[in-house]
């Protein structure tokens, strides 16, 4: 089974947490520590849900994905969000795939 991978290849800068509607924060990010400043910076939003860097499992080394994407996301078995982050960490480029 070939794995479809949709993107724009675009660049973009991750968000902190006051840029995040408070509502979700309270919703979705309740289990990020401000204590430990978890909650901080490292929020994007990709097709009008939220993720934070903790919601990425890292990907397999063994994985065709390997080299290009750093992490995932799953939707469903066969789909889900992919994350590519930039080397110092202030960017982020994203994608979806299916198989």
């Amino acid at each position: 089974m070939e794995l479809e991978i949709i993107t724009d290849h675009k660049w973009k800068q991750f968000k902190y947490g006051y840029e995040v509607p408070e509502k979700v924060m309270e919703d979705q990010f309740s289990h990020l520590s401000e204590d430990n400043g978890d909650n901080s910076d490292g929020f994007l939003q990709y097709r009008g849900y939220w993720y934070h860097l903790s919601d990425f499992m890292n990907i397999d080394k063994n994985s065709p994905l390997l080299g290009t994407w750093h992490g995932y996301a799953s939707d469903t078995f066969f789909s889900g969000i992919l994350i590519e982050v930039s080397e110092d960490g202030e960017t982020y480029r994203v994608g979806r795939y299916y198989s």
